[in-house]
């Protein structure tokens, strides 16, 4: 079973709550199965004269029979039944078949499994006055189905309205930053402020978990806009780094280079096997010692001038 949020449209699971009832079945066969037998012998036994006060009778006794079948019932295996009597807390049954005195006793059910309650989307502001708005689930289970029935009225409801109270109180001592951030210490804060106080309700909390934190639109751009410039910042500076340690490599290359001139002619070598052969490639060879010697020789305008002149 479903049901819609008003203000988001979300779809939430609700809990199926109420006790499943196993003794149905039970009380039926009880009751229906002597009546029948008693009916069957008395139109048998009876003269026709005397079966109409025959039937009166077995009805009344029909009727009783029932109201003591009525007080027959089976509690699951997950479930304990708080017997009131006249009133006055008795104790509890179960699970399995156990008997109620009618009129005298009453029974109340208590789910003894781990209990899930969604609670509805709080409207919180942070420590430094950021609205937000947050979807969270409680995780519950009860521990004594006495103290449950008789210290509070409804504990569903109870540990719900103190769910949401202690959510409120915790989220607005925090800031923004922090509740993005820190969301399992938030729900462990939570829960044990829950827990201190549905201990003496015969309660104990599993867990409490935020589900959705929804923020203002403006805030949320805002932040995009941040984490952008954020990430451009990280790129700027890696490509940075990347340019001053290839920088780096280069000028310790070209001291290699420097001392060993056979390093130069073999990364010259590298180049031109790295262009690959191909047709838009033209490479033309020149000689590396017939470039030196050439750079050795030294033109008429760089002479020295005579001596005299």
């Amino acid at each position: 079973m479903t049901t819609a949020s008003e203000n988001s449209g979300r779809l939430y699971a609700q809990p199926t709550q109420g006790h499943m009832s196993l003794g149905r079945g039970v009380r039926a066969v009880l009751f229906w199965g002597p009546i029948v037998v008693v009916f069957a012998l008395l139109l048998l036994a009876l003269p026709p004269r005397g079966r109409t006060a025959g039937l009166v009778g077995s009805g009344i006794v029909a009727a009783l029979w029932g109201v003591l079948v009525s007080g027959v019932r089976v509690a699951a295996e997950w479930e304990r039944g708080v017997i009131l009597q006249l009133g006055k807390l008795q104790d509890v049954r179960g699970p399995g078949l156990f008997y109620v005195v009618p009129v005298i006793e009453a029974v109340q059910f208590i789910d003894t499994r781990t209990l899930v309650i969604n609670i509805p989307r709080q409207k919180v502001i942070t420590r430094d006055n950021v609205p937000a708005e947050i979807d969270s689930a409680l995780f519950f289970q009860v521990n004594d189905a006495k103290k449950a029935v008789a210290s509070i009225q409804d504990f569903r409801f109870a540990v719900s309205q103190y769910a949401q109270a202690a959510l409120r109180d915790v989220v607005g001592g925090l800031s923004l930053d922090e509740l993005l951030s820190e969301r399992e210490q938030i729900q462990g804060q939570i829960g044990s402020i829950v827990e201190s106080q549905v201990r003496e309700w015969g309660m104990h909390i599993d867990a409490i978990r935020l589900q959705d934190i929804e923020l203002p639109e403006d805030l949320k751009r805002m932040m995009s806009r941040q984490a952008s410039a954020e990430r451009e910042k990280r790129a700027t500076i890696t490509k940075a780094d990347g340019d001053r340690l290839a920088a780096r490599s280069l000028a310790q290359a070209a001291a290699i280079m420097e001392k060993n001139p056979i390093a130069l002619e073999l990364r010259t070598l590298q180049s031109i096997d790295g262009l690959g052969a191909s047709p838009s490639n033209t490479v033309v060879l020149f000689p590396v010692q017939l470039a030196q010697a050439l750079a050795s020789l030294k033109t008429p305008n760089d002479a020295s001038p005579v001596e005299g002149e």
